[in-house]
């Protein structure tokens, strides 16, 4: 019987854990981190990219993982997150507190050790998502410029790990990721616009699903695009890109710009679902595409 429910909890467990820390996106976030050590290294140092990615997952994890404990009542409220450890009650919030604030710690610590610079962009993304982003969500749709923040700082947080300098690269590498956190979030916004009413949250910068906010999607899916394919003119310091990844990058641009113009004139949910997922592929494949035009340049 002992067995039984060894079999049956430890599972449990572990799926928690990478629930409240949102196993996922923290490994998304990792990867963005890691693009911009390779974009800013000249020669790899296998030492730090580990510590960058242990310290990225932890401080992501410890974001993630303060947002449920504070949201824990809203979380209730809609589908999507009522299932999520403390809500459901399977965590206590002194357990996701622990852990959050280990994170925390740990976190702080292994970036603090790669330089002081990386640490301290660290703990503002942190204090940021946890005690900004996340009350304003329930009060005005400019939680999301707010969350755009921090969630803008792995890909440059990266660069800096690899120089301990923040100049034009980094303020490039975030500027792309900032815009792109706009069209990104507002799809969600959309598609989960009723489940989203029920918790109580403004995601949609209009705060409805209609053509104003279609429109600013638009734009600021025309802004990433632009941001991107800044490097390639050469004004963004030792942060180069040849034409032929410009051009690549580019074509990723308007790929996502073409769903934004889809959601405009369909206005429906499906076609958010569609700009969303264009819009994860869209980072992705961007910094994928930077990455591999440095070491083949």
């Amino acid at each position: 019987m002992g067995r039984s429910k060894s079999s049956v909890t430890t599972p449990s467990v572990i799926s928690d854990f990478k629930e409240i820390t949102k196993m996922g996106l923290a490994l998304s976030v990792v990867f963005s981190s890691l693009a911009g050590y390779l974009l800013g290294v000249d020669t790899v140092n296998y030492k730090t990219l580990l510590l960058l990615a242990l310290g990225g997952y932890f401080m992501v994890g410890a974001s993630n993982a303060y947002n449920q404990i504070i949201e824990k009542d809203l979380d209730a409220l809609m589908n999507r997150t009522k299932n999520r450890p403390i809500p459901a009650g399977r965590m206590s919030v002194t357990t996701a507190f622990i852990i959050a604030t280990v994170f925390t710690l740990l976190g702080v610590i292994i970036l603090y050790t790669i330089n002081k610079q990386t640490a301290m962009f660290g703990a503002i993304s942190i204090f940021l998502y946890t005690c900004v982003y996340t009350p304003l969500k329930t009060k005005t749709p400019l939680a999301v410029f707010v969350g755009a923040i921090p969630g803008a700082i792995p890909f440059m947080l990266g660069w800096v790990a690899a120089t301990d300098d923040f100049g034009i690269e980094p303020g490039t590498l975030f500027a792309l990721q900032f815009f792109w956190q706009f069209p990104h979030f507002w799809a969600i916004g959309w598609f989960l616009y009723e489940d989203y009413q029920k918790g109580g949250f403004f995601m949609l910068p209009t705060g409805k699903q209609d053509k104003g906010t279609a429109v600013q999607t638009i734009m600021y899916c025309i802004w990433t695009l632009v941001v991107s394919i800044i490097p390639v003119f050469g004004f963004t310091g030792a942060l180069k890109l040849s034409i032929v990844a410009a051009i690549l990058v580019g074509l990723l641009g308007l790929g996502m710009v073409y769903y934004a113009f889809r959601l405009f004139k369909d206005m429906t949910e499906k076609a958010a679902k569609q700009l969303m997922l264009a819009s994860v592929s869209y980072i992705t494949l961007v910094q994928i595409v930077y990455v591999v035009d440095k070491f083949i340049r």
